[in-house]
């Protein structure tokens, strides 16, 4: 056993950090936990703070986890050695690189977004499962989305099942969240057309056009989306279902909006 390695999962510090896993106790004392080597160097990528770290180094043996390591050392984030038991207790999902993180939340805000002449925006609105939250961002990365808002949102950014899920690129894309009347305004004051995913839609997403300054408006599988968006004048559009299925979960339908409006921009001839 490492010397001062932390064995018990009734340490005073253990306890207080496996309480992050609660949205509440994350909103109170406004910090987080990052499980996973990428998603600690893509959260030191992204300028968050990290305040501290939990090692199981018999667990560090990728080169994912070597280089996180470096990186948390090299910021003089403090480490705290647990024992492998006691890291079960922080970690979330199979797939255990040996280290998590303590981070402070950071100030992301519609004010904090900064936006291209011409930029293609995402809104989620309502998602509730932290899963489709992360997958939508590591698309939206994928796919060159501008920003990424989170209006009234049934989960946080900051849910470490979201964070696993977006393999970390929840800090590599510019995203905040936003109640959706401030979002509304947003895209408003940024002259940005706005297209709605509806089920029921009459023009098909890929009669509808990408390539000038865009919002794309996803909802809910639940719940789909509030009559704010009809207020603000959004144009619903609709992918095609020939199956029995009335609906494709919510990042599918995201990834395969996203990659048309890239399709569209890639290919927009020159003026």
């Amino acid at each position: 056993m490492i010397p001062d390695t932390i064995t018990s999962t009734a340490n005073p510090r253990i306890k207080s950090a496996a309480a992050l896993r609660e949205r509440r106790e994350r909103d109170a004392r406004r910090q987080f936990l990052i499980d996973g080597a990428r998603e600690i160097a893509r959260a030191i990528a992204g300028g968050i703070r990290l305040e501290v770290a939990y090692v199981c180094t018999p667990l560090c043996r990728s080169e994912d986890a070597q280089a996180a390591l470096e990186g948390l050392d090299v910021l003089g984030v403090p480490r705290i050695e647990v024992a492998e038991h006691v890291f079960a207790n922080l970690a979330f999902g199979d797939r255990a690189d040996g280290v998590v993180a303590l981070a402070t939340m950071p100030d992301w805000s519609l004010a904090s977004l900064e936006l291209s002449a011409s930029p293609l925006v995402a809104v989620v609105e309502g998602v509730e499962k932290p899963g489709n939250l992360g997958a939508i961002l590591r698309t939206a990365d994928a796919a060159g989305v501008a920003a990424v808002i989170v209006a009234d949102g049934g989960t946080d950014l900051f849910n470490p099942n979201c964070i696993r899920a977006s393999l970390g690129t929840v800090f590599t894309v510019s995203v905040c969240a936003a109640a959706t009347s401030d979002a509304v305004a947003f895209l408003a004051a940024n002259r940005l057309r706005i297209y709605a995913a509806h089920v029921d839609a009459e023009l098909e997403y890929t009669q509808a056009d990408f390539t000038a300054a865009a919002a794309i408006v996803l909802g809910s599988e639940a719940h789909g989306l509030s009559d704010s968006w009809k207020q603000a004048g959004a144009t619903p559009i609709r992918l095609p279902m020939l199956g029995v299925a009335d609906s494709l979960n919510v990042s599918a339908t995201a990834a395969v909006l996203f990659y048309e409006a890239l399709r569209q921009r890639r290919t927009k001839p020159l003026p």
